[in-house]
């Protein structure tokens, strides 16, 4: 019996509007924003992680066996300057979707780890795609 009244009571406060105070939610007007931010992040992920890879699987072998240090200078300085606009476009996209400051950090650190900006930016897209699908009115 008692089932049935936390039933009613549950299904009363759902129908009043009422939310748990840790729920999330994106509204519908910065649906559009958030996934601008998701791009501008997905973008900056792959360049970033691109240069990290062509720096430590080509670049730093080419400086110490082949002693040709153009290659660390081509892919690293710019890999570094980006580096920045990943951690901006990181924070920018989880102060819209509402992370916590752990997984922000998370997330901006995986830049610095090659192959890892690609793990990061999976896990990122599919938690944001699925807080935009949870809170996307219905058409």
């Amino acid at each position: 019996m008692s089932g049935s009244t936390e039933e009613t009571v549950g299904d009363k406060a759902k129908g009043a509007g009422f939310e748990h105070p840790l729920t999330l939610t994106i509204s519908a007007e910065d649906i559009p924003k958030v996934r601008a931010a998701l791009i501008r992040y997905r973008v900056m992920a792959y360049t970033v992680g691109v240069l990290l890879i062509l720096l430590t699987l080509f670049a730093v072998p080419m400086k110490y066996f082949a002693n040709d240090d153009r290659w660390v200078t081509w892919f690293g300085v710019p890999h570094g300057y980006l580096y920045m606009l990943l951690i901006i476009t990181a924070v920018d996209l989880g102060r819209r979707v509402r992370w916590s400051i752990r997984n922000v950090i998370l997330i901006a650190l995986a830049g610095t780890i090659p192959f890892l900006s690609f793990v990061a930016e999976h896990y990122a897209r599919r938690d944001v795609n699925r807080r935009i699908a949870e809170c996307e009115p219905s058409v």
